[in-house]
């Protein structure tokens, strides 16, 4: 080729390039058409600035790959496996369609936003994503609509615990159980597969949560709602309202946007133990206004002033001394509450409840549930109080008590009761008996009852003292049997003489154990023996009384006294007194005899 035919063709190639100015030019075509060959063998030139308005034009009319800008896209065809994405590349992109598994229905011109995920493949394709599109889309509209409070519409996808999760934009939020609604919610699974209005309340960008709230968007128009309200309180009004919660204090009641407590004393004039005895949830129902502080944000209702107090309506013929019929509703330690109509209870007080002076508890005699008759003791309207008594049912056992139980009269008694002192017994039920704790054993040292017997122990006694006025029985058991020490006064009196063994060495002296009754004791210098040794413990030995007091059951001994002529006077001397004393009691008996014989003379000359 001649260089003036090189040069003609060039020209011609400027001077098309010339013609086909940027704002006319189809890059598209111009690509499609474009010698490559030619150019790269140098057979088509082109002007550096025609080159520089190309690429101009090419940047403003195709998307740059190399970004991570989320752009739309065409679809502009589907395979089984894939959508084939126009996005105004160089080539287009292709997209898995398990990424439209939420949208079963694209088809062909579809719009759909796309991020390029791989500028190209192995073959050259250009891979794009839509998930993570719409993840990046998702966020900056979340974010958008934190920082406006823009009303969002997330989906319902399924419960979690403490609330439940929602789908917003293709993210998933948590939406706490709190924020589904002003009101508690009892069935979550009712939400679970609902579109609902949102509020996005918090964000954390570093763990990627987001919380939005249902409750957020009505607690708005609830709280003008309870303006309304509120302003239009008065004490005594009666409104209607919806059991919003119960709970084991009281009842929680929507008057249409405000709440108000019904106490559990508020609820019924009679006693109930829960508040879902009276009322159950949604229920609807009227109450009355007790009361609300100076904000009324807190108001107290009560659902019995809707009805008559009980008391107005009690019998006006019931009067103290006639018999009622109720249930037991409350025990106390003290007592028993009995309901004998619907809200009007009376008290047997525990000391009503046996003739019995012993203290027992009133769980003793009834139960919660019990249907039991009293008799009215005390009536007061006015305070509506009531007394009731359940011995008065029954004669009072004290009534014959000189006859039942005259002195000296033997009978069988229960232990109840221990003191110090002694014991009680009752012989039945309203009488009781005290048996001090002298009176228990004739042999017996006791320093407690306990020692003696126990509680619930069964015990014969024999009545002491009778006192009516004060309702008090002494009663004795050592006296049911003979004192042994009747019998010891003579059998160990002074100057017998009796074998035993020496028990235990004491303080001045020894013991010996003559049976099981008498211990007798006998002094340090009457332990001599006549060859002058002393009698060790163990040692059997004869011993002759020098003493003997039943009162105090007093017993002394003495083994020296048998061969050692002075401890024998001392014993004579001692046996002497004794024998005195006891002649001058004879000799005082005989006097008051003859002062009676002298009365009676008297009085038959008379």
């Amino acid at each position: 080729m001649s260089e003036e035919t090189k040069n003609t063709d060039v020209q011609e190639v400027e001077k098309k390039a010339v013609a086909e100015t940027p704002q006319q030019a189809n890059p598209e075509q111009f690509l499609k058409d474009f010698n490559w060959h030619n150019y790269e063998e140098g057979i088509d030139p082109i002007a550096d600035s025609k080159l520089e308005e190309f690429e101009k034009l090419v940047a403003e009319n195709f998307v740059d790959t190399l970004n991570d800008e989320v752009v739309d896209g065409t679809v502009i065809n589907i395979t089984d496996r894939d959508a084939i994405i126009d996005i105004n590349a160089k080539s287009e992109g292709v997209i898995s369609l398990n990424e439209f598994r939420y949208n079963p229905d694209l088809k062909v011109g579809d719009k759909v936003e796309v991020l390029i995920d791989v500028r190209e493949d192995a073959t050259g394709q250009l891979i794009l994503s839509h998930r993570k599109a719409r993840v990046i889309k998702a966020w900056d509209r979340v974010n958008g609509a934190h920082d406006t409070g823009e009303i969002v519409n997330g989906f319902v996808k399924c419960r979690t615990k403490g609330g439940m999760i929602v789908d917003v934009f293709g993210i998933e939020a948590f939406l706490p159980g709190s924020q589904i609604d002003v009101k508690p919610i009892r069935d979550y699974d009712a939400y679970v597969g609902k579109t609902m209005e949102f509020k996005v309340v918090k964000i954390n960008h570093e763990f990627k949560n987001v919380v939005v709230s249902h409750k957020a968007l009505i607690e708005a128009d609830i709280e003008e709602q309870k303006k309304e309200i509120i302003g239009q309180l008065e004490k005594g009004q009666v409104l209607e309202g919806t059991v919003k919660n119960v709970t084991s204090y009281g009842v929680f009641v929507d008057l249409g946007g405000v709440d108000g407590l019904v106490h559990i004393t508020d609820l019924s004039w009679s006693r109930i133990n829960h508040p879902n005895e009276i009322v159950e949830l949604d229920q609807k129902l009227n109450v009355v206004i007790l009361d609300f502080d100076e904000a009324k944000t807190r108001i107290q209702l009560g659902l019995k002033q809707l009805k008559p107090h009980p008391w107005e309506a009690l019998d006006k013929e019931l009067k103290v001394g006639d018999k009622v019929k109720g249930k037991v509703v409350v025990i106390a330690d003290y007592g028993a509450f009995i309901e004998v109509e619907e809200g009007v209870e009376g008290l047997i007080h525990v000391s009503e409840m046996s003739w019995s002076t012993h203290l027992r508890s009133a769980q003793d005699f009834v139960k919660v549930g019990d249907q039991v008759e009293a008799v009215i003791l005390t009536l007061d309207r006015e305070e509506r109080k009531m007394s009731l008594g359940i011995k008065q049912l029954t004669p009072d056992p004290w009534t014959d008590i000189t006859t039942k139980y005259p002195v000296g009269s033997k009978h069988n008694g229960i232990v109840r009761n221990f003191t110090n002192f002694g014991v009680f017994v009752e012989l039945e039920e309203g009488i009781d008996g005290l048996i001090y704790i002298s009176d228990l054993s004739w042999t017996k040292k006791i320093k407690h009852p306990s020692d003696f017997t126990n509680v619930g122990d069964k015990l014969d006694v024999i009545v002491l003292e009778l006192d009516v006025e004060g309702r008090k029985l002494s009663l004795g058991h050592k006296q049911t049997e003979d004192n042994p020490w009747d019998k010891y006064e003579g059998e160990f009196a002074l100057g017998t003489k009796h074998t035993a063994t020496i028990g235990e060495i004491v303080d001045k002296g020894a013991t010996i154990d003559f049976n099981e009754d008498v211990v007798a004791f006998v002094p340090s210098r009457h332990l001599e023996k006549e060859d002058g040794s002393k009698l060790k413990k163990g040692d059997e030995a004869e011993f002759q009384i020098i003493e003997f007091n039943k009162e105090f059951k007093r017993v002394v001994a003495s083994h020296t006294a048998l061969f050692k002529e002075e401890e024998a006077k001392i014993v004579k001397q001692a046996a002497k007194k004794a024998a005195a004393s006891s002649a001058e009691k004879t000799t005082l008996g005989d006097i008051d005899a003859l002062a009676d014989l002298k009365a009676k003379m008297e009085k038959g000359g008379k």
